[in-house]
């Protein structure tokens, strides 16, 4: 690092990814800021320089030895390997800069008096993380699925045993489908779409509520999706449709495999879709040559089937909020909740790399065809079919709270 580049640096003071500290601070300490950036985006700790950005400088000997073997090597674990780099300013002094990237094996925790400590990096503090935060850390770090937890209060009957049935006899091959609570409890349990208990019968787990239940937002409210429409650009205006939809993910199929299928009864998809028909198409004025009138839809249908279907299968359960899809004048937004997963970017996303958060969702809705075998429908359906379709691209925005995919509508004319 370049001495401009430091003192600019310094000079912006600490914010999320930049923490100075003096060089006697005490190991642990060093090692809860550390842990905080790796936990989340990564960063920069700058030894030598006061809270005030006032520098001090290095005064401890032999430091990278203390900072490497004592702070990272005893407290600081996983293993996190640093970039650690020494700057000397015109006045002599020395300022030793540790950087951190975002860390892989989430969560990071601070080992110390026979304790582990999970701290995350909130604006220019390091502070201890919730049980919200830890667990979307554990999921993120891939030592937690949240669509395999219980989901309490629920019973073998909030899920649909004829979607079940459906899915066990005709997509997953068996003889035939259980014929009594035992025979579906154990079943269920094997495939992750119900959880044992010991104290009463197993219950659901999100995936099998998201997947077959019933009405799964009576009992797990960030389940289903919102759909807004508007005629203007934002949402102060008065809403042409403003609902949320329950459904289950998986549709209600007749037919056996090899055969005609066809739905009987739409999923939540379908449903949606259905739902927003009226909103982004119009009707010709006039039929044409076989007496009809054309529809004209405002976006590509493949590509917001695809984009609404990737929030739905890879939302983060650990958040309290439903997917959002909203209709305005001149776009189409998609938010689902949470970020992307483990060490995921836009850039990797993008790119075609595939990383499920829900691999039992995923599979599931991949069994009945929703899901691209391939798992590049971004690259493949969304981004192209968008520039097809419209003349202009599709634009994502991530956050730590949610991703947003937004569909520029296409101008339509009526025919007269």
């Amino acid at each position: 690092m370049l001495k401009t580049e430091l003192l600019e640096i310094i000079v912006n003071g600490e914010n999320s990814g930049i923490e100075f500290k003096r060089d006697d601070v005490r190991p642990e300490q060093l090692a809860k800021e550390i842990v905080a950036l790796a936990n989340v985006k990564g960063g920069q700790v700058l030894l030598g320089v006061e809270d005030d950005g006032s520098i001090t400088g290095i005064q401890r000997e032999d430091l990278e030895t203390w900072v490497m073997d004592t702070v990272f090597g005893r407290y600081v674990h996983p293993l996190i390997l640093p970039f650690y780099e020494e700057v000397t300013l015109d006045d002599d002094k020395r300022v030793a800069v540790i950087s951190i990237t975002q860390g892989t094996a989430k969560p990071y925790v601070v080992r110390n008096n026979n304790r582990e400590e999970i701290f995350v990096r909130v604006g220019s503090t390091s502070r201890q993380a919730t049980r919200e935060q830890q667990a979307r850390l554990f999921e993120s770090g891939g030592m937690l699925h949240a669509e395999v937890l219980p989901v309490s209060g629920t019973v073998l009957d909030n899920l649909d045993q004829a979607r079940l049935a459906d899915y066990l006899v005709n997509i997953a091959g068996d003889l035939q489908a259980p014929t009594t609570a035992e025979e579906w409890h154990q079943r269920l349990t094997g495939l992750g779409l119900m959880v044992e208990r010991s104290d009463g019968p197993p219950v659901c787990t999100i995936a099998g509520l998201v997947l077959f239940g019933r009405s799964p937002r009576r009992s797990l409210r960030q389940a289903g999706v919102r759909w807004m429409s508007f005629t203007e650009g934002s949402k102060e205006y008065q809403a042409q449709d403003d609902t949320l939809l329950d459904a289950p993910l998986v549709a209600l199929w007749e037919g056996s495999v090899g055969s005609s299928r066809q739905i009987i009864e739409p999923g939540l998809i379908e449903r949606l879709v259905d739902r927003m028909i009226p909103f982004i198409s119009e009707e010709d004025a006039s039929s044409n040559e076989g007496l009809r009138r054309e529809t004209h839809y405002r976006y590509p249908l493949d590509a917001i089937r695809e984009t609404i279907l990737n929030a739905l299968v890879h939302r983060d359960w650990t958040r309290s909020i439903e997917v959002e899809v909203v209709n305005y004048a001149d776009r189409l937004e998609v938010t689902s909740p949470g970020t992307l997963q483990n060490s995921m970017t836009l850039e990797k996303m993008l790119a075609g790399q595939r990383s499920p958060r829900n691999p039992i969702i995923v599979e599931i809705m991949r069994d009945y065809g929703y899901v691209d075998m391939r798992g590049m429908g971004v690259r493949r359906k969304i981004v192209p079919l968008t520039l097809e379709y419209t003349g202009q691209d599709a634009r994502f925005e991530l956050t730590d709270d949610f991703l947003r995919v937004t569909i520029p509508a296409r101008t339509l004319a009526k025919t007269s």
